[in-house]
């Protein structure tokens, strides 16, 4: 029999026998806090959660890892409780289990989506191995403020290549078939607009206008729809005054209606809950009634279902097919991971023991790491560093640490186990190395949720480290941020380098001007006086296990990165939110071409533009664009580019398509990423590139969620960044 037919049959078998309280169960999602194979604590919590595991009152538990511990809570499901429902383990794998590719935002900056793939398989297989079958993630809020922490988790500000970002996770994580015992189910979140939360701060309120929920936010959320993504997970913000959890528009209408989406929601942590405190419900009751009634399925948490929906339906209240459809969706996902086929197929200590933190694993994070790696800045040809010769100083509080670059969002991770950077450039003997730390970056060692923590007094390493500096050739400056001050919570308004660490960069440049940035961070800083005084800058970010090795691949030349930047660097903080594709207001120049003229828009005291604009990125040989050509023909555009390497040595170049509207019913960006292609040409050598864009394409969404397609002029810009400057202009009907 069709496999499909045999779970609508066991689907809807178990849900004509279930109780009112055990569909509730399924919709109830509880946190493991205590270790299942050996005696329970004491407390009503610990026991509460037992008894309702063998009532059938759990759908899912979350922090619950190991097959042997998976395998206990699930044998207690299957074999005492009523109906046997399985459970579904979810856990935050975000980049990595044990073995760590670089964070996400990281990743983004590939633009491989391949890479980025196979990176999320691996995740998947090691995260399996250990009884896991859902992960939270991807991940895919857009976002335009850097004070943001968790931009460490997404992928950037555009929602073109976030959409192509969240479709080759979902690919990753899910695989070919989701029954694989290989694989898991993803998770789109946070739905929807959290990355828009004001000022920057998490858990803040999110006020945008509908064009650009349609156009900026919701594009990666429906990308990962069409890639077949299991669940969605909504968020913790207000969005246009109404709790997301809460929002039917956006979980019925859109998600469920017009998508056609087939997965369940859940909702995020205790958010159901929090829509008391965000003054939107009166109670527990009336929270369980708007989220369950908006779409929300299952609840992580805060325990308002398992508390009030029974009641709640019994009193006509809430309509018990509501919760049909909830539990028709949840099981749907169970059936489809083939729980019910064999709910212990996750739980194998051999496949543990063989797959967790695998050597073969260690190349795959290496690859995805350098190919994430970003160069800023190469003034003088610093970069690649000379393999034999050279006496060089590595100064800063990253050079020998190997948890730091691991980055955040890391809880099965093993503190310590990262490659250093010290480890990584060793092996390299023909190079005379110094390495002299110069500062320590915390005081205490994990502190990392304050930032009065950061070490701003002791200078006591200063003397050693400028001497190295005095007598060296080159000095490497492995410097940034901590891997725990972004994430979750982690919101920052200086986002400039934490603690003494400017004050060290200008005193090494004091004695030599040969000098390296290596910026470890988990967001784009506020770098602009190291970009006006340092000559190179090497965007390295977090970049997971392998941390070192990638980063002396690149250093030494082994790899010659072609990185590009998926969010702009800001030239100050005041400039947030900043991003590309904006809109030109009615005055974006001084149209008076007087010098005193204030009378447009800008800043007295800076520049409009980023830094480091989206999209930037240079290579250790150069490339040129030449002869643009773009033609309609029928429904499609075709845009053809060449492109010459015109240095020296092999490279990849990401060729990057943006489009303008011109005139339209709604205003439209300066500039939008529509298509790119990552392209590796040999030194010397051209490639002609063709893009063939459907005329749809060119269309946007407008404020009530239509798309449409507007005939008239528009401008076809090609380039390595955001800021290219080819461009050609056609009339498009």
């Amino acid at each position: 029999m069709d496999r499909s037919y045999q779970r609508i049959d066991v689907v809807e078998d178990l849900i004509s026998t279930m109780t009112l309280e055990e569909k509730v169960g399924q919709m109830n999602q509880y946190t493991g806090f205590w270790d299942p194979t050996g005696p329970l604590p004491e407390g009503d919590e610990a026991i509460d959660k037992y008894e309702h595991l063998r009532s059938g009152l759990v759908g899912s538990m979350l922090n619950v890892i190991g097959a042997e511990e998976t395998r206990s809570l699930q044998k207690i499901v299957v074999e005492e409780s009523r109906l046997g429902i399985p459970l579904i383990f979810g856990y935050d794998v975000i980049h990595g289990l044990k073995t760590l590719s670089p964070i996400p935002l990281a990743e983004a900056a590939s633009w491989d989506m391949e890479a980025i793939r196979k990176s999320a398989a691996l995740a998947a297989r090691e995260a399996s191995a250990v009884g896991i079958h859902w992960t939270f993630a991807p991940m895919m809020d857009i976002s335009r403020d850097a004070r943001w922490g968790r931009v460490m988790e997404g992928a950037g500000e555009d929602p073109y290549l976030g959409s192509r970002v969240a479709a080759a996770r979902v690919r990753g994580f899910q695989g070919e078939d989701l029954s694989a015992p290989n694989t898991i189910a993803a998770c789109a979140k946070h739905f929807a607009a959290y990355g828009f939360a004001e000022a920057g701060r998490d858990y803040n309120t999110v006020d945008i206008g509908t064009v650009t929920l349609h156009n900026i936010a919701l594009p990666p959320f429906k990308a990962a729809v069409d890639a077949g993504v299991a669940t969605v997970m909504n968020g913790f913000n207000v969005l246009n005054g109404v709790p997301v959890t809460g929002d039917a528009y956006l979980q019925r209408d859109i998600l469920k209606g017009r998508w056609g989406f087939d997965g369940f929601v859940v909702s995020d942590w205790a958010s159901v809950g929090e829509m008391i405190t965000h003054g939107f419900a009166a109670d527990g009751a009336d929270a369980a009634q708007k989220a369950v009634s908006a779409g929300c399925d299952m609840e992580m948490e805060s325990r308002m279902f398992i508390r009030n929906l029974r009641q709640l339906v019994e009193n006509g209240i809430v309509d018990e097919a509501l919760l049909d459809d909830a539990v028709r969706r949840i099981l749907t996902v169970k059936y489809n991971l083939g729980l019910f086929d064999d709910p212990y197929r996750y739980c194998d200590e051999q496949r543990e023991a063989n797959e967790v933190f695998a050597p073969a694993y260690r190349e795959v994070v290496r690859d995805m790491a350098r190919k994430s790696i970003v160069l800023l800045k190469n003034e003088r040809n610093l970069l690649p560093l000379k393999q034999e010769g050279q006496r060089v100083a590595v100064i800063g509080p990253f050079i020998d640490d190997d948890s730091s670059p691991l980055g955040s969002w890391r809880k099965a991770a093993d503190d310590h186990t990262a490659v250093t950077l010290k480890e990584g450039l060793m092996p390299y003997g023909n190079v005379e190395w110094i390495f002299e730390k110069g500062l320590d970056l915390l005081m205490e060692e994990r502190v990392w949720t304050l930032e009065t923590k950061i070490n701003t007094t002791d200078r006591s390493s200063f003397p050693a480290a400028i001497d190295a500096a005095k007598s060296a050739d080159v000095v490497l400056l492995a410097m940034g941020e901590h891997g725990f001050q972004s994430a979750e919570g982690r919101s920052r308004v200086n986002i400039e380098l934490p603690g003494l660490q400017q004050e060290l960069i200008e005193e090494i440049l004091k004695v030599n001007q040969n000098v390296i940035l290596l910026l470890h961070t988990g967001r784009p800083l506020d770098i602009v006086w190291a970009s006006e005084n340092v000559p190179a800058i090497l965007l390295v970010w977090q970049l997971g296990t392998e941390s070192g090795n990638a980063i002396a691949d690149v250093v030494m030349g082994k790899y010659n990165p072609a990185g590009k930047l998926p969010m702009g660097f800001p030239r100050h903080v005041g400039q947030m939110p900043l991003y590309y594709n904006h809109y030109n207001t009615g005055r974006p120049v001084n149209t008076q071409n007087i010098e005193d003229f204030v009378f447009w828009s800008h800043y007295g005291d800076v520049e409009n533009d980023a830094l480091f604009p989206f999209g930037h990125g240079l290579s250790y040989t150069t490339f040129e664009y030449a002869n643009l050509n773009v033609n309609a023909s029928g429904d499609v555009i075709e845009i053809e580019v060449e492109v010459q390497n015109t240095g020296n040595v092999d490279g990849e170049e990401v060729i990057q398509l943006y489009i303008r509207d011109e005139v339209a019913s709604v205003v439209r960006p300066v500039r939008e990423l529509k298509a790119f292609d990552k392209v590796s040409i040999p030194a010397g050598e051209s490639e002609v590139i063709q893009f063939s864009l459907p005329k749809a394409s060119l269309g946007f969404y407008d404020g009530r969620g239509e798309y449409r397609f507007e005939p008239g002029f528009f401008q076809f810009m090609v380039g390595g960044s955001s800021d290219t400057a080819l461009n050609t202009r056609l009339e498009v009907r």
